[in-house]
């Protein structure tokens, strides 16, 4: 089993001993997702660590887009609920990167895939170097981050 899962799991206790109804509903609906991704598919599968971060990483993604949706709507509260809640589930998931070094990773992906192509590189082979830079990346940056480092870098 994950040690992530096993990790949530006993968090998950912790708050239930201690009575963080806030923190222990947020990790019962992130258990919730996992146990979905877990058996969706053709056939049930225990997922790894990475597999669980990248559950985790959706469902922080969620949240985010909700506190948004409910500030725009005049909802402070339910905003600060869903920030709540986006806050522990960011204590699972990789510190994020700074733009200094997401831009550092970038060029490294740049250059190899030059290196590859064996050229300079256009706008247009942008998707091979996403699928570089992402590999470095390793879910510590969001795609959208990711992706406006790489068109900038491309574009000068």
């Amino acid at each position: 089993m994950a040690e992530l899962k096993d990790k949530l799991k006993s968090d998950m206790v912790v708050a239930l001993k201690a009575k963080d109804t806030a923190r222990l509903g947020t990790l019962r609906m992130v258990l919730a997702a996992v146990s979905t991704e877990e058996v969706s598919g053709k056939q049930a599968r225990e997922l790894t660590d990475e597999d669980v971060q990248r559950v985790l990483t959706r469902e922080a993604k969620k949240r985010k887009e909700a506190a948004e949706a409910f500030d725009s709507a005049g909802r402070a509260d339910q905003a600060a609920a869903e920030r709540a809640e986006a806050d522990v589930i960011a204590e699972y998931l990789p510190a994020q990167l700074s733009d200094d070094d997401l831009a550092a990773l970038v060029d490294q992906a740049v250059s190899e895939v030059s290196a590859q192509v064996g050229g300079e590189l256009s706008p247009k082979q942008m998707g091979l170097v996403m699928k570089a830079a992402n590999a470095k990346v390793a879910g510590r940056a969001e795609g959208g981050r990711v992706a406006t480092a790489v068109k900038a870098r491309l574009a000068g």
